[in-house]
């Protein structure tokens, strides 16, 4: 399996949290690429909800009016 490409970044961190992931053994660049990623998805997360606002909005208003699709096949 292949490496994604990898670009050089400077960033500006808290001196104090670089020292105590340090003490910590944490490699900085997983750290800072697993928290990237983890900002992306909440982003992407966020807007979508936002995108998909008023179909979600029909479809929690036709189960207010109608209830649950197939409601009566539950066996909980």
């Amino acid at each position: 399996m292949s490496q994604p490409a990898r670009e050089s970044v400077k960033l500006r961190l808290d001196d104090e949290l670089l020292s105590l992931a340090d003490e910590l053994k944490i490699n900085l660049t997983l750290a800072a690429e697993e928290g990237i990623r983890q900002a992306v998805k909440a982003e992407r997360e966020r807007l979508w909800r936002i995108e998909n606002a008023d179909a979600i909005a029909a479809c929690n208003e036709y189960v207010e009016q109608n209830g649950l699709p197939l409601a009566k096949y539950r066996q909980f």
